[in-house]
């Protein structure tokens, strides 16, 4: 078991495009484990590997229903509508108003490589587009209607 140092806003990884996964190494699985295990540490629902300063387009996911770890994940299908507050474990203290899509689709690689069609609504699908921003620079504050601080 491994926990990874998050890194925080202000760090320039967090501000790039993460590279696709052209194979499925024991490196990759490595960072898949440990980065299941930072999450949990975290107590957070989604971490993507620029957060653990990888530049990797891998993501773990808990919800609610268990780990879901994503390779090359890509939103396929958007629907719908919702604003509700999110924050990031690499802002915190900070949270924010976020508009994203009530549902989508999302075209990923499981650990084996096996390719994934997951259909998302609610939390899982909020916390999808926002792993999968991170993959691409984006942070919710700069999707965010209203950022306020908040005591932790």
């Amino acid at each position: 078991m491994a926990i990874y140092k998050i890194v925080e806003l202000g760090n320039k990884i967090l501000r790039e495009r993460a590279k696709a996964v052209p194979k499925i190494t024991s490196n990759i699985l490595k960072l898949l484990d440990n980065m299941a295990d930072t999450l949990y540490s975290e107590k957070g629902v989604g971490l993507a590997a620029p957060q653990v300063g990888v530049a990797k387009r891998v993501v773990v996911i808990d919800a609610g229903e268990g780990l879901v770890e994503l390779i090359n994940p890509e939103i396929i299908k958007f629907e719908g509508q919702e604003t509700d507050t999110e924050g990031c474990l690499s802002i915190p203290g900070t949270v924010g108003d976020v508009t994203r899509a009530a549902a989508v689709e999302v075209k990923c690689q499981d650990r084996h490589g096996k390719e994934q069609i997951i259909q998302a609504s609610n939390l899982f699908a909020r916390v999808l587009q926002h792993e999968i921003d991170h993959l691409d620079g984006v942070l919710f504050i700069d999707r965010a209607k209203k950022v306020w601080k908040v005591k932790n």
